[in-house]
């Protein structure tokens, strides 16, 4: 099943984000050499796309009772008419159906966005990202919409591999000194203008936590010159984090652009696995997070902007009640982000409406906007999510909480016009 680049994905797992598979396969004994990972030291894996879908399928009972099962099942039936389970006797008929599909010009990316009665697919750029596929996308002719959104954390997070050379990359594409503190800043901004002049409406800030710092601009200078040094502890790193969310917040207020902030995975967790097989290999592990100190230097300087929107996230559940609906339930320029990652299934959906609605509302939050990197799952995410807004709609109509015609107005909110909204 070798895909031309117009035919959804290749087989190679470097070109797929399939993590959630990874985990659980490699949480019962699967290696990730007979799933076809290659390995840093270019050691031997399996490249036999079938053997790899026959792996899979002898552990397909793994998923039972997660949410990936439950978009695959989707997927297969409701994309592809596979209506037999996966088993290793039905592998291969599975396996063939799904190829002869998309070898079909009408299962073509493009196709499928507009079967999927799609308006917008927004994905995330690395500010050193010349943006090529999407300019050739515009150039294209095609009416379908597909932007970036700016994701700084390649050259905002010092501990991120390969810092110190994105810095240096990202001064030859601006033509800025990146390594002075107003240089950096300045080429940070250019590119923040190139992505909008894109398509972007959005950044995404994927910190190890919330925190947020307002240094003065002398402290600043000394902390950033630090840091291009690469003299640094890591509480210099973190502390860089929190000033570089400021100053992303600061930029966003005069460029428009929603701030997204993602925190509190511990990333790559497994040190063997990142060693061998490099980063994001399904080792992230979700932390406890802190919001409420976290965010008051950036909430003290623009938290009462009306025309500032940050949208939060959150891996740390137990923060829903007691921080985050609270936080979005006073200051105007919070909104709650959808359940995320770890969270984004039925019950995590539904945790969350109990939890942070009656502080925050339904209209600080921001509806449900999907997180997937798996193309043919976007029908599946929206319809769970629907059905779940729309069981708790049920029950605050059954307890007369709500009235009925007023449900039917907050599912279609929730479900389209709030997301709009928000970005």
């Amino acid at each position: 099943m070798s895909l031309h680049p117009d035919r959804l994905f290749s087989p190679d797992p470097t070109q797929r984000g399939i993590a959630r598979l990874f985990r659980m396969l490699y949480s019962q004994g699967v290696k990730l050499e007979d799933l076809g990972v290659p390995r840093r030291d270019g050691g031997p894996v399996e490249t036999d796309p079938r053997a790899i879908w026959r792996r899979f399928a002898e552990h397909w009972h793994l998923f039972r009772g997660t949410p990936t099962r439950m978009w695959l099942d989707h997927t297969f039936e409701t994309l592809f008419g596979v209506e037999e389970r996966l088993t290793p006797a039905s592998a291969d008929r599975i396996y063939d159906r799904i190829a002869d599909k998309l070898a079909r010009p009408d299962y073509r990316p493009r196709a499928l966005f507009e079967r999927f009665n799609l308006e917008v697919i927004a994905t995330t750029e690395s500010p050193l990202d010349p943006l090529d596929h999407h300019r050739a996308i515009r150039d294209s002719g095609w009416k379908g919409r597909v932007v970036t959104a700016f994701r700084p954390d390649p050259v905002v997070d010092p501990e991120f591999d390969g810092f110190r050379e994105g810095l240096q990359t990202l001064g030859e594409i601006t033509g800025e000194d990146t390594h002075s503190w107003r240089g950096y800043l300045a080429a940070l901004q250019q590119r923040r203008g190139y992505f909008k002049e894109m398509g972007a409406t959005s950044t995404d800030h994927g910190h190890p936590t919330a925190a947020t710092a307002d240094l003065d601009p002398v402290p600043a200078v000394t902390l950033f010159e630090k840091i291009v040094t690469g003299r640094f502890e890591p509480q210099d790193a973190e502390l860089f984090r929190a000033q570089m969310l400021t100053e992303m917040a600061r930029m966003s207020l005069e460029d428009g652009l929603v701030m997204q902030i993602h925190p509190g995975s511990f990333r790559n967790h497994n040190p063997t696995l990142q060693r061998e097989f490099g980063r994001d290999k399904g080792a992230d592990i979700p932390t406890r997070t802190d919001y409420v100190r976290a965010l008051k230097p950036l909430l003290d300087r623009f938290g009462n902007e009306r025309d500032l929107s940050v949208i939060l996230f959150t891996l740390d559940e137990s923060t829903y009640a007691r921080e985050l609906a609270p936080l979005a339930g006073h200051y105007p320029t919070l909104r709650l982000g959808p359940p995320w990652w770890f969270f984004d299934s039925p019950e995590g959906m539904l945790r969350f409406r109990e939890l942070a609605t009656e502080t925050a509302g339904f209209y600080n939050t921001v509806g449900f906007n999907d997180d997937t990197r798996a193309f043919p799952s976007i029908p599946a995410r929206h319809d769970v999510a629907r059905r779940i807004d729309c069981r708790y709609l049920a029950q605050l109509v059954a307890e007369h909480r709500l009235d009925e015609d007023e449900a039917a107005e907050v599912a279609v909110d929730l479900a389209y016009r709030l997301p709009k909204a928000a970005y």
